[in-house]
């Protein structure tokens, strides 16, 4: 059986737990991180030397990195409806998968929610946070340009692209910050709202991160 380590808060875990349950994939969730701990014991460092979650083990397979396990996940469990075989269309999927983790989560995870909500209000580099609502916005409208028209990030269906992109929104739409008008994001994140996976995974309370640094 599949085995998945992370805390189910945590932003990378959620994609990893979003697109299993999209997959139907019966896996064992292991605790780990945060209030669990056990990312620093000599076994947990044996799988991933970098001590940190997701991770999983599939059948003596380890990976590591929420979007190399994602890949993994896609071409193992999901041939042909996430993973197809041509490389020019998971050229597609794959552009947005590195545009999430290079541009779109550095600002809002790192700079917005990282800067704003996790740090004491004490603390708060602000000149910081309005450069990370800044490149926020700046990316959400280039995201509505994008959706216009569109059900999904490919169009008609669920893609990796959704979920690398998609785990953001829940976060985003409800932080107590300045957005721009998206209404096809808006749209889009109450399509993704309708899927079971992603109201049981993703749309978690996160109340208990609130001013806190250290997890």
């Amino acid at each position: 059986m599949l085995r998945i380590w992370g805390r189910r808060n945590s932003f990378n875990v959620q994609k990893v737990m979003w697109l299993a349950g999209e997959l139907g994939i019966a896996h064992e969730h292991i605790p780990a991180g945060g209030d669990f701990g056990g990312l620093d014991t000599s076994e947990f460092l044996a799988l991933n030397p970098h001590g940190r979650v997701p991770l999983i083990e599939d059948a003596g397979t380890i990976v590591w990195e929420s979007h190399a396990i994602l890949r993994y996940l896609a071409a193992r469990f999901g041939a042909g409806r996430f993973w197809p075989d041509d490389a020019g269309e998971r050229s597609q999927f794959e552009r947005w998968m590195d545009w999430s983790q290079t541009a779109l989560q550095p600002a809002f995870l790192s700079d917005v929610f990282w800067g704003f909500y996790r740090t004491p209000e004490a603390q708060r580099d602000w000149s910081r946070i309005r450069r990370g609502i800044e490149h926020c916005s700046a990316h959400f409208l280039l995201l509505d340009r994008w959706l216009k028209g569109r059900d999904y990030m490919l169009g008609d269906h669920l893609s990796l692209a959704d979920i690398t992109v998609g785990t953001t929104l829940y976060r985003y739409f409800n932080l107590d910050i300045p957005r721009p008008e998206i209404p096809n994001v808006q749209a889009w994140y109450e399509n993704l709202a309708t899927r079971a996976p992603y109201r049981e995974h993703v749309m978690m309370p996160f109340d208990d991160l609130h001013g806190r640094l250290a997890y």
